[in-house]
Parts: structure tokens; sequence; C-alpha cells
């Protein structure tokens, strides 16, 4: 029987070998560090921009894009996003696909856990969330979309009814840590910071088995 000759590639992955993350731009880092943590090889990632989160109505119809064009490649799909203020538009879409997303109202609550972040939040209504990457991009994504770079006036108007700041931390990381304590301070909120690690988006990532 002939054999092969030695540089002949080896043929790649048969479609259900792989599988594709489809998530908010906002949990990229982590999903990477996930990946290369436990060594889930055979998940690909793709991010859809983290500024929809400012047009929520956007969400399910630019997730069912990708979900159809991701088809021609991937049998296998998750969908890194929590319902992200769709009002269960994209939970329709995942219906009408089959495709399953990670529980969850939104990050917030999937990082913390979902009894976890229910609690916090009956317990403290008026509190603000950070995440890492919230922490990282504060300005760009909370001061200048709302105008208080040029309109700090604003700042009671837009938070005069929060009370503290909770830094929902997926890392040790001393700057961001800086950093939120320095966004608590910038809305005049109490400061808290609560370590979650990855929670749920580690839990589904490793039920992804190769």
């Amino acid at each position: 029987m002939s054999r092969p000759a030695p540089d002949t590639p080896s043929p790649g992955p048969v479609p259900g070998d792989r599988v594709l993350v489809i998530a908010c731009g906002a949990l990229a880092n982590e999903v990477l560090a996930i990946t290369r943590q436990h060594g889930l090889t055979h998940i690909d990632l793709q991010c859809l921009p983290a500024q929809l989160h400012n047009r929520p109505e956007k969400i399910p119809d630019a997730v069912r894009r990708a979900i159809h064009v991701a088809r021609h490649d991937y049998e296998r799909i998750l969908i890194g996003y929590g319902d992200c203020g769709t009002g269960g538009l994209l939970d329709k879409v995942l219906a009408d696909e089959g495709v399953e997303r990670i529980e969850g109202a939104h990050c917030y609550a999937f990082f913390a856990g979902l009894d976890v972040f229910d609690a916090e939040a009956e317990s403290e209504p008026g509190t603000f969330y950070l995440t890492d990457f919230l922490a990282r991009h504060f300005e760009t994504l909370v001061i200048r979309p709302l105008g208080l770079d040029s309109h700090p006036e604003l700042r009671d108007a837009y938070f005069g009814n929060y009370t503290r700041l909770l830094y929902l931390a997926q890392t040790d990381d001393p700057d961001l840590d800086d950093r939120a304590r320095r966004a608590a301070d910038r809305l005049g909120l109490a400061y808290a910071r609560r370590r979650t690690g990855y929670g749920l988006l580690e839990t589904r990532l490793g039920a992804l088995s190769a």
C-alpha cells in the first residue's frame, strides 16, 4: 500500500472538531485567557464590536448575521453574550437558529454568578458595575459617550441615584484596581471590589469538549 510523501500536509479538522464562540468584543481578552489556560485549542473566537452595547437593539441582528456566515465552517457555535439589554430579542434569534448563549442577563451576572449577582443587586440596587474591560476602557465607553468629558456638570444627572461602584474583577491587576477606584471617584460613588474570576464564561468554555 502506498504511503503519502513525507511533506504531504495532514488533513485539516473535520467541521465537527472545532467550536466557534461568537462573543462581545468586551469579552475577547477573557475568552482568549481561558482558552490558553485550559489548552482549548479547538475553540475559535469571533468578536462583534463592544460598542454594540450602546445600541442593544442591534445586537440580535448582528449575532444572526455572524451565525449565518459561520454555518459554512462550524457545526458548533456558542454565543458569548447575556441578554445584554435586548429584551429577549437575542434569545428569540438564538431559538430560531438553534444556538445557545451563556446564561445571565449580562456579563456582570455570568462573571459574578447568577445568584451572587442577584443578591448584590438586591442588597444595593444603586450600584454601577465595572468589569476588567470597562475599567480599562472607562473613558472611551462611559465618560465620552455620556459627554462627561466636556460637560462634567452632567454627572449627577446620570449618576445621582447611584450609591456605589462595584468592580467585578476577573484578574488581580493593581493597575485595573487603580483605574476602577479612580472611576468611582470621578462618578462620586463609594468603591467596592469583588474578585469573580471568569465565572460562567470559564465553565461554559470548559464544557466545549473537542
